[in-house]
């Protein structure tokens, strides 16, 4: 399995917010003394381009996103902090799920796992929203088309609703997107009847759920979901929007499942993409804010991907 890690996701400082650097920290921490880092191969890897970045992102956007971090800005939106070195931070996000598509397409492997921040699915085409700057997986699934595939299917099984994703796909038919999530939640969308627009409707499946629900019934869900959007989308690759935040410790979500519960969805994902396109699966590290369980839940998530 590829591994993406790196020290250089600490640089993107945001003090005492929820997205802390201790996040980061902690899953380096735990890469190393259960022994990832030997275990996995840990690919070099250069930051995103601007042109990979565009594909999502407007151009005047980006402009305003590298000033803020340069003028070591703070609080750029609502739920949103920036400093002097979070745009390096996010450009090796970016480029770290660009270089595993790539490598994963050719072939180097069939799975990788980006342990990065800041985390993306909420980053809209003109704002940061979210905690999130760069739109890490939107990102990667239009590099995965420029290098020739026709079908890409993303997962994102974070307890916000990936509205960002969501948005950069709403009419694209070659872009198919699951999302489970917590409802009525941060941001407010992701409801049932968000299936796509135009030639894209149906590509598009929201699974609301309200905060009662079990970790049972929330495994049944997802993967009976997807299983069906799957079978008939036919997927070539598929990157997960890997969040934790939905671990019943969660402070910033919370639902009710365990480090055992991300392990078992991960397995689950990982026959998916079996069944579907060779295997070829890219996880990225999206949300989880306690910081015992979150490391841990990686921590079982990679057990899930090296299973087989």
């Amino acid at each position: 399995m590829l591994l993406y890690h790196s020290q250089d996701f600490e640089g993107h400082n945001t003090g005492s917010h929820p997205e802390c650097i201790e996040r980061i920290t902690r899953v380096n921490e735990m890469l190393s003394t259960n022994g990832w880092l030997d275990k996995c191969s840990r690919p070099q890897w250069k930051l995103a381009t601007p042109d990979q970045c565009q594909r999502i992102h407007t151009e005047s956007y980006l402009t305003k996103l590298q000033q803020w971090c340069e003028d070591d800005a703070g609080r750029i939106e609502v739920d949103t902090v920036v400093s002097n070195r979070s745009w390096n931070a996010a450009l090796m996000g970016a480029g770290a799920a660009c270089d595993a598509v790539e490598r994963v397409i050719r072939g180097e492997d069939s799975k990788a796992f980006c342990a990065i921040r800041p985390p993306g699915h909420h980053a809209i085409p003109d704002n940061a929203m979210g905690f999130c700057l760069l739109n890490n997986v939107a990102i990667a699934a239009r590099h995965a088309k420029t290098l020739g595939l026709e079908r890409v299917m993303i997962v994102d099984w974070d307890i916000h609703h990936g509205n960002g994703t969501q948005d950069a796909f709403w009419d694209d038919p070659t872009v198919a997107f699951v999302s489970i999530h917590r409802f009525p939640f941060y941001p407010g969308t992701g409801k049932e009847d968000e299936i796509g627009g135009g030639a894209a409707k149906g590509t598009k499946k929201n699974i609301p759920i309200p905060a009662s629900t079990t970790a049972k019934d929330f495994l049944a869900k997802l993967m009976d979901a997807t299983d069906a959007l799957a079978a008939q989308f036919k997927p070539q690759l598929m990157l997960l929007s890997a969040g934790f935040d939905a671990h019943r410790a969660d402070p910033v979500g919370g639902l009710s499942l365990e480090e055992t519960d991300f392990e078992t969805a991960t397995k689950w994902i990982v026959e998916l993409a079996s069944t579907h396109c060779n295997g070829r699966l890219v996880s990225l590290l999206e949300g989880g804010y306690n910081l015992t369980h979150m490391p841990q839940s990686v921590d079982a998530h990679l057990r899930g991907l090296t299973a087989s």
